[in-house]
């Protein structure tokens, strides 16, 4: 860093200022012009020119030792320098390289280790201005200090030839010098003095973490071929004794210099040059960042930005593929390494799973990705993928009419061609959604005859014959309901697989999954409670039918004779009531399920993600509007409890009366005379008036406004990067089909399959061989992790298997690079690219004088001997 000099912001109309400045600092003056004598007597012998530039540079410093005299509290030490120690560091400062050179040749004792009023010495001013041929002559002395300074100095400010200087110096010969950080230095070292008490860097930054902050590419792969490396910090919830220590001794620089490490280990730098297999690096990153911006979260904004940066990070090299060998490496990682095809052939995308788990709806919505993916959803299907919406939806129209014979032909012959034809996605969702669609159609038709109205009234009973009793008639199953079951036990079946294929964890992270598990366990409940209903009743018909024969005149236990009355007089905890309203929750919740299938189409894509939305706003939401609510509900009970019969309506009377008042009020439906008292109690009325008036205000215009105002910003927020957002639920919808297995859809699932059989049998074949070989396949497997480890820690070097992945992402990584350097190129010249054109001017400047100042000494010697040897022809 340049040291600011007053000068040069000083016009020269303020003589005045300048001149009670320099009457304040005397004695300094005093003591540079006499040092100026000095100095000057020194350099005696060179020539006049030489001396004149001298004495304007002396006395150019001069004044400015006057104008910032007052700066030197920063550094005590700086008040015992002599004058030849100045010019020295006011000649390494300026890339003065022939004045620096000769001092550091003809003055043995020179104090290279002096610091100016900043505490810096000439190696760290060099540095700073970016002086190459100085810093090097300063490295070539023994002894030299602050050199752990100067590095990061010269890595901060993207110094890259001073950096290979400074890391050829023997210094580094001990790695430890590379990757310690000033707080880990020994308090005796002089190496990272100037930073000792964090002047310019934090104490926890090492050369690898400033170079990785700094984005400098280069300067990282420098320090990565030299052995350095940056530590990933320990967990944050990590019980070791260093942390323990670092958490108690000083929590706050402990938190950031994990987030200075993770800075460096999310920088693009780092990412690109460090790791093995930078996209899997990534996202495990990013996903970790994220997970801590909810733990931590007081630096929540620094570790979003760090985890969106590796996202951004992963979609630049994606983006940056140019075909699709390049795309699918890094959809699927090495694919040499390990197996990543299933049965099918088909990729397994393991690096687009992770991406969907973890969110990245950027990498996932990117054109290179979702080419991809189409290709993988229309399989056996090429054709028609270029086709017209009409002809795709004929397609459907027929999968959904043939969906029983498809199911059988698929059934007998799974490995035919129209068998993979069936299985491939596009048709597996078809059938799919058929199923469905056919399931909520006979939702619908179970309830047919009831459409105009039923004609078995509530007071009213039947039955067809005198002995039958009346619930005989309505809690056995008909045919419909026995379709419905099919199809709930076939969606049971599927559901378990896939817990089993997922496990219960993954399966439960899964909103869709959690509605699938809820309306199910409605309907078997809903059936298990029409199951009793029906037991109950056939028990009761059973002892009807042991003992008579008709039923006109005859009086029956009470338990029996239930089972022949209305359903006005059954009781509300009956089994059949308690079928009937689940079965209708669970109709709904059927219903609601279509919105799965939504994001196919790019129409309804978008609504359907904003209405997921909102129901979370809403969830939100409701927390707020249950606590004022429970606050007026409790509120207006307890004014007026005591007023059972004595008011108008019996509003707020009761706990159920104050909820239901309350609640219609949020839709306009009560009214005001629920809080007028008969009697005439006033003041019990006007406190009434005000807490339903103050409720009103808080739910009506606040609290409903605010639900709709975040509705209003949810549904902004999804429509203003629709696409993206649409992509990204599309590929969620296209990955559930993507799996094996599954091909068949409800109910046929519910018959095993030849090839079910087969997959059966051998899995059950490998379990009891597996005590027999399980030592040899233990051994096998323990074989594959250590060849894999050492793959690893060798960074792939020797493995024939992944040299295809290794060249491919070298590839992309050489791309993102380049494009990177182009980036940093191609931005406006700065100031301090300006300053850095001024500093290599000013160091021409000085070799030219130097030299100058030579040629005249040859001339001047040259004439001499001249004039020597004409005074001697003359002599003779």
């Amino acid at each position: 860093m340049r040291r600011p000099l007053c000068t040069d912001h000083c016009p020269s109309e303020t003589s005045a200022r300048t001149s009670s400045l320099n009457e304040d600092h005397r004695p300094m003056n005093t003591e540079c012009e006499e040092g100026n004598s000095v100095y000057q007597g020194y350099y005696l012998r060179r020539s006049n020119v030489d001396r004149r530039v001298f004495q304007r540079q002396a006395m150019a410093k001069s004044r400015r030792l006057a104008l910032r005299g007052p700066a030197y509290m920063f550094s005590a030490r700086c008040n015992s320098l002599s004058l030849t120690e100045e010019r020295f560091l006011e000649a390494a400062e300026y890339g003065n390289i022939p004045v620096v050179r000769r001092m550091l040749e003809e003055l043995p004792e020179l104090n290279v280790n002096c610091v100016d009023y900043m505490g810096q010495n000439a190696l760290q001013l060099a540095v700073a201005n970016e002086h190459l041929e100085v810093t090097e002559l300063l490295l070539k002395k023994e002894n030299l200090a602050r050199i752990g300074d100067a590095l990061l100095l010269a890595i901060s400010k993207g110094y890259i030839r001073i950096v290979e200087a400074i890391l050829a110096h023997q210094a580094f010969a001990d790695a430890s010098k590379l990757t310690n950080s000033p707080l880990q230095t020994e308090t005796s070292d002089d190496f990272f003095a100037y930073d000792e008490d964090g002047t310019r860097f934090s104490h926890d930054i090492t050369p690898i973490i400033l170079a990785s902050h700094c984005h400098e590419y280069e300067i990282v792969h420098i320090l990565l071929r030299k052995g350095a490396r940056i530590e990933r910090p320990h967990d944050y919830f990590c019980k070791c004794n260093t942390c323990v220590y670092h958490q108690r001794h000083d929590s706050f620089s402990h938190s950031r210099s994990r987030i200075n490490a993770y800075k460096g280990l999310a920088s693009p730098a780092y990412l690109s040059l460090s790791s093995e297999d930078p996209v899997l690096t990534a996202l495990e990153l990013s996903n970790e960042l994220a997970v801590l911006a909810n733990i931590e979260k007081e630096f929540k904004n620094d570790y979003k930005k760090l985890s969106m940066q590796c996202k951004d990070f992963v979609v630049g090299l994606l983006d940056l593929c140019r075909n699709t060998e390049e795309v699918e490496s890094i959809l699927n990682g090495d694919t040499e390494l390990n197996d990543n095809f299933d049965s099918t052939g088909r990729p397994s995308l393991i690096r687009l799973k992770l991406a969907i788990k973890y969110e990245l709806k950027k990498f996932v919505a990117h054109p290179n990705c979702q080419q991809q993916l189409l290709s993988i959803w229309y399989e056996n299907l090429s054709g028609l993928r270029q086709q017209t919406t009409a002809v795709k939806l004929l397609v459907v129209f027929g999968v959904a009419v043939g969906l029983p014979i498809l199911a059988l032909l698929y059934w007998i012959a799974p490995s035919s061609k129209l068998g993979k034809i069936i299985r491939g996605p596009f048709l597996k969702f078809v059938a799919h959604a058929a199923s469905f669609t056919i399931f909520l159609g006979l939702l619908v038709m179970n309830a047919a005859d009831r459409f105009e109205g039923t004609t078995l009234l509530p007071n009213m009973t039947v039955h067809d014959h005198p002995a039958q009793l009346f619930r005989m008639k309505t809690t056995p199953f008909t045919w419909m309901e026995m379709l419905i079951i099919s199809w709930v036990i076939g969606m049971i079946w599927a559901e378990c697989k896939e817990i089993w294929s997922q496990g219960p964890r993954e399966y439960l992270l899964e909103p869709w999954n959690l509605l699938d598990f809820g309306m199910l366990a409605i309907f078997v409940t809903s059936f298990i409670a029409r199951f009793m209903a029906f037991w109950h009743a056939y028990a009761a018909q059973s002892y009807v039918d042991e003992r008579y024969t008709d039923l006109s005149n005859i009086t029956l236990p009470f338990e029996i004779e239930y089972y022949r009355l209305a359903r006005v007089y059954w009781v509300p905890s009956d089994p059949q009531l308690i079928s009937e309203g689940l079965y209708a929750i669970a109709v709904v919740l059927s219903f609601s399920r279509i919105a799965y299938i939504l994001p196919a189409n790019e129409s309804f894509g978008p609504l359907q993600i904003s209405l997921g939305r909102t129901v979370k706003d809403i969830f939100k939401f409701m927390v707020i509007f249950i606590m004022v609510f429970v606050a007026f509900m409790i509120g207006m009970f307890n004014l007026y409890s005591y007023y059972l019969g004595a008011k108008q309506n019996n509003a707020f009377t009761t706990v159920e009366e104050s909820f239901k008042t309350l609640f219609w009020a949020i839709f306009g439906l009560s009214e005001v005379k629920s809080v007028v008292i008969n009697n005439g109690h006033k003041f019990i009325e006007n406190i009434g008036y005000v807490l339903y008036g103050v409720y009103n205000v808080t739910m009506v215009i606040v609290l409903l406004n605010m639900l709709i105002a975040m509705i209003n910003s949810s549904f902004q927020e999804i429509e203003d990067d629709a696409d993206v957002e649409w992509k990204f639920a599309r590929a969620k919808l296209w990955f559930s089909y993507f799996e094996e297995g599954g091909t068949l859809p409800v109910p046929f699932n519910l018959f095993p399959s030849p090839k079910s059989v087969v997959s059966l049998a051998m899995k059950i074949k490998q379990t009891v061989l597996m005590p027999l070989n399980g030592h040899k396949d233990g051994g096998k497997e323990d074989t594959e992790l250590n060849e894999l480890g050492k793959q690893k820690g060798s960074n792939y070097r020797g493995s024939p298997r992944s040299s295809r992945y290794r060249r491919i992402m070298k590839r992309l990584i050489k791309r993102y690079i380049i494009k990177a350097q182009m980036d940093k190129e191609s931005d406006e010249v700065n100031e301090g690219e300006l300053k850095e054109i001024k500093q290599d001017i000013s160091s021409l400047r000085y070799e030219l004088l130097e030299e100058k100042s030579h040629e005249t000494e040859q001339f001047a010697e040259l004439m001499k001997r001249l004039g020597e040897a004409l005074s001697r022809q003359q002599n003779h």
